[in-house]
């Protein structure tokens, strides 16, 4: 799961944020079973925000992924979030990225998700949950983090790890992932 944030919450500053979240996560029907660190990295679609602090989490969770994304939502909501415009500033956003090596709703779904031209993805969204997160490999500001904590971890798809796509990315966009310091 991936977590971000660039604007201030009622919880505080985008690292406030974070750690808040972070506390939210652990606890009910989930458990953080790992953390990666922080990252601050530039707002993608360039120039459509500022920086955000990124990381990713491990959890253990027994809900399914339908239910798991409604907590998620209900985490975000919590911390002042507004889905009005998508790819503007937030102040949390919570990711389902994979559930182990399941693939939602299908796999013809998913490759057209993944094949979608960017100019497409600006305009469009997906009606329903697409796991694993359609754009996982394309974003060092996921891949980065996530190597850090589940370097091996397979694309059900490509069976690529974490960390091949992360070095498959162009140096400069893995380069802008800057870690922060604890």
């Amino acid at each position: 799961m991936a977590l971000g944030s660039n604007a201030t919450s009622r919880h505080g500053p985008p690292r406030e944020t974070l750690r808040k979240a972070l506390e939210a996560l652990d606890g009910g029907a989930c458990r953080v079973v790992q953390a990666s660190g922080f990252y601050l990295t530039p707002f993608v679609p360039a120039g459509g925000g500022d920086d955000v602090v990124n990381a990713v989490v491990l959890l253990e969770s027994a809900l399914g992924p339908q239910a798991l994304l409604a907590r998620l939502h209900e985490i975000e909501a919590a911390f002042d979030r507004d889905r009005g415009m998508r790819w503007s500033s937030r102040t949390l956003d919570l990711d389902l990225i994979a559930m182990e090596d399941l693939v939602l709703p299908d796999r013809e779904t998913l490759v057209h998700w993944i094949d979608l031209p960017p100019e497409s993805q600006k305009r469009e969204a997906p009606a329903g949950l697409i796991l694993p997160h359609p754009r996982l490999q394309d974003r060092a500001f996921v891949l980065v983090p996530a190597a850090e904590i589940a370097p091996d971890w397979r694309h059900p798809l490509t069976g690529l790890s974490i960390a091949e796509m992360r070095d498959a990315l162009p140096a400069e966009d893995v380069a802008a992932v800057r870690p922060l310091p604890t």
